[in-house]
């Protein structure tokens, strides 16, 4: 028979798991692909001090994320590729704040099997070069900012043709990394992945030659009333945020005078 002192820790203990297990909260983060590696590494940073609680992203693109939300689709916080859907979403009354800038990303010319780094826009007029990927400019910001580049180059008409549309800015990377397409115009952060980056080199297309990709992020009617949804808010303004995404090539959106 346990002493009365033993049961009493116990029962303390197991309180303390109860109440341990009741105040842990799990929030969903409906992310844009191109933060995939950003992402995954911010969360991580973000767990070491919410051990308790769960942090689940779902990345793809930012289009379909926008039309899920208005439909109703149970994620906390949305980062968006592109401000405008996340302001449309604003005036629509399905967020519980404001747009918050949280970056400017850049895209690139990138290819697993050849030296991108001496390529740029005219050489995907190439004969050789037969299958280019870019992402779905109908619904993901990093496809619209690769259609811009192309029409400013001259190209766009000319390349019809060779184009594969990815749903979103990482299955076109991925096109491209499995020789599903020779070449591509893909997210910087992505192409700074030690996966991606040991492959080949990259051509930085030039920002003149498409509108800003000015990211923002909202919190959702859904995440309102959740703490964790604005804890994760808070970190992403934190030094260590900024950090890693300066280290996937993100522009910090005050260095562009904001969004």
């Amino acid at each position: 028979m346990m002493k009365p002192r033993s049961v009493l820790v116990v029962i303390l203990v197991l309180v303390g798991l109860v109440a341990s297990t009741a105040s842990a909260e799990k929030i969903t983060i409906a992310a844009a692909a191109d933060l995939k590696f950003a992402m995954d590494e911010i969360v991580g940073g973000f767990n070491r001090n919410h051990s308790g609680d769960e942090v689940q992203v779902v990345y793809g693109s930012s289009g379909k994320f926008h039309t899920q939300i208005m439909q109703g689709a149970p994620y906390d916080l949305y980062f968006s590729a592109d401000s405008a859907y996340p302001r449309e979403l604003v005036r629509q009354g399905q967020a519980a704040s404001e747009v918050k800038p949280y970056a400017v990303g850049r895209i690139v010319l990138w290819s697993a099997e050849m030296d991108a780094s001496k390529m740029s826009l005219a050489s995907l007029a190439d004969p050789r070069i037969t299958k280019i990927a870019i992402a779905n400019p109908k619904h993901a910001p990093y496809g619209k900012r690769a259609e811009e580049a192309l029409r400013s180059a001259g190209l766009w008409e000319k390349l019809q043709a060779k184009l594969v549309f990815g749903e979103n800015i990482s299955q076109t990377a991925q096109f491209v990394r499995t020789g599903n397409a020779q070449v591509g115009i893909i997210a910087l952060s992505l192409v700074l992945n030690p996966e991606l980056a040991k492959k080949g080199g990259y051509y930085l297309i030039p920002e003149a030659m498409h509108t800003p990709l000015e990211q923002g992020y909202i919190i959702t009617k859904q995440g309102a009333n959740k703490p964790l949804t604005k804890k994760f808010a808070d970190f992403m303004v934190s030094k260590q945020v900024r950090g890693i995404m300066t280290k996937y090539g993100f522009v910090p959106p005050d260095a562009k005078g904001g969004i």
